[in-house]
């Protein structure tokens, strides 16, 4: 089945070829895009997936246990402001605390559902400052993503034989033109919180290298001020 599939692929690839040149070859402009620009990135993305991210596994696993620790804190917390035990990750459970604590100041900023009040993001973010609940939830849900979609899962993700994470980089999927990353996405690691910077140090350079960050700030912006002469 491996086979059938591969060689469908190449020989759907190869009937498609002719097709797309052509139809390139009648845009210069293009064509010399692709030649110049994107088959050459071809072979800089294919030896970044080969070499990958060092991931410090060690340290994520420390922050790992300090997260655990602070959600449990944060959510005795919410206890306490609500007068008792309920499931955080409920929504049908916070939204009954909540009529029962704000009454028309939820119901107002919420949505009505089938299985009741909505408790998004959204709506708790409207509500933020009306109760010191709002803030337990919206604090907890923040870190229990970042544990889940990061902090846990990263080291999952290590590769056994080359002890580093070797995530695909798109070339042609974003419409923006830009390079997007997946399995796993490793251009979505935040940066906003002091936290989500904590889970940045988890990426190592290899010994005796460094990471460099470079940015183009306000890059559209800066071509358009050029452009307009403004």
């Amino acid at each position: 089945e491996v086979a059938n599939y591969c060689g469908a692929d190449v020989y759907t690839t190869y009937c498609l070829y002719p097709i797309l040149k052509s139809q390139l070859e009648e845009v210069p402009e293009l064509l010399n895009l692709f030649n110049q620009i994107e088959l050459p990135l071809e072979s800089v993305l294919a030896a970044m997936e080969w070499d990958g991210i060092r991931i410090d596994k060690a340290y994520l696993a420390e922050l790992s246990v300090e997260l655990e620790k602070d959600l449990a804190a944060i959510a005795i917390a919410a206890y306490a402001e609500a007068g008792k035990e309920f499931n955080l990750n409920s929504p049908k459970q916070l939204s009954e605390i909540l009529i029962e604590k704000l009454g028309d100041r939820f119901t107002k900023k919420s949505r009505k559902s089938k299985t009741g009040y909505s408790t998004d993001v959204a709506v708790l973010n409207k509500l933020q400052g009306e109760h010191p609940l709002i803030d337990n939830i919206l604090e907890h849900r923040t870190l229990a993503k970042l544990k889940s979609t990061y902090v846990d899962a990263l080291p999952t993700l290590i590769n056994s034989k080359t002890q580093r994470i070797h995530t695909d980089y798109n070339q042609t999927v974003a419409v923006t033109g830009r390079l997007s990353s997946s399995n796993p996405n490793l251009q979505n690691i935040p940066i906003r919180t002091a936290f989500s910077r904590r889970i940045r140090a988890a990426f190592l350079p290899e010994p005796g290298w460094s990471l460099v960050s470079a940015d183009y700030s306000q890059i559209e912006l800066r071509i358009l001020a050029h452009l307009s002469q403004e």
